[in-house]
């Protein structure tokens, strides 16, 4: 729900404001938005106090990671996100607006920290200029394989501020796209900046009732742990594992039931895939078993995961909040933006207690490693020795 608020300004005011505005390619009422969100005391998802190690959040979202890593013992010391929307909804949950466009952010600027957390989109890579470094003979470095892609600003911020380890999430297709040239760059340029790299694909639905399979990709720096660095992605998943009825609310507004046109065009359009041997069409999935993987086109129809509302009656699509829960979202978590902007925000997001027990694994490696080495908190930014 959005509120309107009449403000009174003084002139000298409302003139900064609005070169700000024009500045940042904005309308004068959203910068004014965002601005009094920026200052105000915003009760946290989760405590940050007491933490014993700082990261980033990069391509952050809505801070599904920054939830995970701050359950971890971890500080968030820098956060970036691109889209205005995301960055409302980060804001009224975490006080903070994010950084903007992350091609156009100094390295060098950004905080020091122990881990860089990222959720990075997937983009095939040029292979012209590292043909022809090949043919020859000579070695190419991320830059020349990366440059023009958004993971290349993973690896520059890697490079320059050299955090002890990193997590990288990233859909399960990663691993055959582009025929596999893209994971294989990936991997290549994470080495060549000297970390010890693992990988796995993960599986939400230990956690919540969906089927949700991303590959997560975790770094340690070599540099300061040495080459026999050992980490296996064996945490725990719950003995009874929710179903979809567990997140379902009750009373729900007639508004997400299906119009007639909608629920007939997806029937004839399931029969006809049925037809021609297809598995294309709508999903209605049983209450005492799990979704498919919610995709942020889910505000277009919510074909992938129907609710049935009994016999006779059209069925509906989930809430926003349901989005929310089937992500592992407390239901403390606000939802400031519309219900299309907030299905794609779902649609994007990571099922948070997976990511949440990734992250603790990740956090007790880096302190087991860190007292390994002797090093303390004097001689590198971040993790006290013995936590």
């Amino acid at each position: 729900m959005v509120q309107q608020l009449r403000v009174t300004l003084q002139d000298h005011t409302y003139e900064r404001l609005g070169d700000y505005a024009k500045e940042h390619g904005q309308k004068i009422t959203q910068t004014a938005a965002e601005l009094i969100a920026r200052g105000l005391p915003v009760e946290q998802p989760v405590n940050e106090a007491g933490t014993d190690f700082d990261f980033i959040d990069l391509f952050a979202g809505i801070g599904g990671m920054r939830i995970a890593y701050s359950q971890a013992g971890g500080r968030c010391v820098y956060s970036n996100e691109w889209n205005k929307f995301s960055q409302q909804t980060y804001a009224a949950n975490f006080g903070e607006i994010p950084d903007g466009d992350i091609t156009k952010v100094d390295e060098n600027s950004i905080p020091d920290h122990d881990i860089l957390v990222a959720g990075f989109p997937c983009q095939p890579f040029s292979i012209a200029g590292v043909s022809k470094k090949l043919s020859l003979g000579r070695a190419t470095g991320f830059e020349d394989k990366t440059q023009g892609t958004l993971f290349f600003d993973v690896c520059r911020i890697i490079k320059a501020k050299r955090p002890s380890a990193f997590m990288l999430e990233n859909v399960k297709n990663l691993c055959s796209h582009d025929r596999g040239r893209t994971f294989r760059v990936i991997q290549e340029s994470l080495e060549e900046l000297d970390y010890e790299i693992f990988f796995k694909v993960c599986d939400g639905q230990d956690f919540t009732p969906q089927h949700r399979e991303r590959i997560l990709i975790v770094g340690f720096d070599r540099r300061r742990f040495g080459n026999a660095i050992n980490f296996e992605f064996n945490y725990p998943v719950p003995e009874k594992k929710p179903v979809l009825g567990d997140i379902l609310q009750s009373n729900v507004p007639d508004s997400y039931t299906l119009s007639d046109n909608l629920w007939t065009y997806l029937q004839k359009y399931a029969e006809k895939h049925r037809a021609a041997g297809n598995g294309f069409g709508f999903g209605m999935p049983d209450p005492n078993g799990v979704t498919r993987t919610l995709s942020a086109r889910y505000y277009k129809d919510g074909s992938e995961i129907l609710i049935s509302r009994g016999p006779g009656r059209n069925p509906r699509r989930l809430t926003p909040r349901e989005c929310a829960r089937l992500q592992g979202f407390p239901d403390s978590f606000k939802i400031p933006v519309s219900d299309t902007q907030a299905y794609r925000q779902f649609g994007n997001s990571v099922v948070v207690p997976l990511m949440s027990a990734v992250a603790k694994l990740v956090a007790d490696k880096l302190r087991e490693l860190r007292r390994t080495v002797g090093e303390t908190a004097s001689s590198v930014p971040g993790l006290p020795v013995g936590k």
